[in-house]
């Protein structure tokens, strides 16, 4: 089987559908968690899956340094590495080198940059970029892009985009002929919507079998953010899927998918759940707050995850404050089943026409706040 997006409803911009992989279907619009070393943090791979999630994330810059993608594939693959046989898709590794690594430098070639880790030197380029990913073995593999820091003055964003647009050449070059997998496009140009046109164009001349919406939330902000998706997904091929790198909190990716974007990632739900934050339907809740010490209640009734159906508010707070590992086991996990359900709510009211009133009972609940305190 190749990769295929079918298309299976509209409400407005909102989209829903499904993406058919030889190594399964992945619904949309779909919540990626993050396994950014191989592995979601607090969670074995068969949870991960439990909360519905159809694919995951791999970061190429990461796995790269540690244990290194010759082992990895040595030993058979990502999938059979970390123990997932879902989808999995891979980034590119470039954001991770301007945000993390020290000591870098950018030139036409690539990006030579010191280990976080030890050090040593490397060179991230398109074509080490393609190599490495497909080393991995993922199913989507994502073109190696500059993804600059906003704000910045158009003149930046604007050398910044071109450069990614040459890179974007190179890595369908460097591709190759992989039926079973997908490459997507980066779209770049920051908050200008000029540029971003330019970048549509560019990546749609190339061809791609899925698009990014690159260089957002990285800083500019949820209403300029908003803005650029006003537009922005848009620009992309209708009948490929279409993905926003980084984002977000919940209102983040309802708003995303409002404006026509299929697939999302971000470690915030796992995060959270790692410092005693939980997002549930009622907004986010701190498990540290005193408040909590003598609740019995669960954290969100309505919720079937294990730490809703099983514990008490009052030992979550226990066990968050006394640092025990159960405790950012049990809120990763029901983080990323509050996401799930959130993106499975979507393609429902999507499908059914009723995306508008599902989104204003969505505000709605968020509005009301926490349960009242005992």
């Amino acid at each position: 089987m190749s990769f295929r997006f079918h298309l299976q409803a509209t409400d407005g911009a909102a989209r829903t559908g499904r993406i058919e992989t030889p190594r399964g279907e992945i619904r949309t619009p779909a919540f990626m968690p993050v396994g950014t070393a191989g592995t979601v943090k607090a969670m074995m791979p068969e949870s991960v899956a439990a909360t519905g999630a159809d694919i995951l994330l791999g970061n190429t810059y990461h796995l790269m340094l540690r244990p290194g993608a010759e082992r990895v594939a040595r030993l058979g693959g990502l999938h059979s590495f970390m123990n997932w046989e879902r989808p999995i898709l891979t980034d590119s590794g470039g954001f991770q080198v301007m945000s993390l690594a020290g000591l870098r430098k950018l030139t036409e070639e690539g990006v030579t940059f010191q280990s976080h880790i030890d050090g040593s030197k490397h060179l991230l380029s398109p074509e080490t970029s393609m190599e490495i990913q497909r080393q991995l073995g993922s199913d989507i593999v994502m073109c190696f892009d500059e993804c600059p820091a906003l704000p910045a003055d158009e003149a930046t964003v604007k050398r910044s985009m071109e450069l990614s647009m040459r890179w974007a050449q190179r890595s369908r070059d460097a591709f190759g002929d992989r039926p079973a997998h997908a490459l997507f496009g980066i779209q770049q140009g920051g908050v200008t919507e000029e540029l971003r046109g330019e970048s549509a164009e560019a990546l749609t001349a190339i061809g791609f079998e899925g698009y990014a919406i690159g260089g957002l939330a990285v800083g500019e902000g949820q209403e300029a953010m908003f803005g650029v998706l006003d537009y922005a997904p848009g620009m992309l091929p209708q009948d490929k899927p279409r993905y926003l790198m980084g984002v977000g909190k919940p209102d983040d990716i309802v708003g995303a998918v409002k404006r026509g974007v299929d697939m999302m990632d971000c470690v915030l739900p796992s995060r959270s759940g790692r410092t005693g934050q939980a997002w549930t339907r009622r907004g986010q809740v701190n498990l540290r707050n005193a408040r909590h010490a003598d609740d019995p209640r669960p954290l969100d009734e309505a919720c079937g995850c294990p730490a809703c159906r099983n514990y008490s508010r009052a030992y979550l707070h226990h066990v968050v404050r006394a640092g025990e590992m159960i405790g950012g086991m049990l809120l990763t996990w029901h983080n990323l089943h509050y996401y799930q359900e959130l993106m499975a709510g979507m393609r429902r009211a999507i499908a059914e026409g009723s995306f508008e009133a599902w989104e204003a009972a969505f505000h709605a609940g968020r509005a009301e706040g926490d349960i009242e305190r005992l």
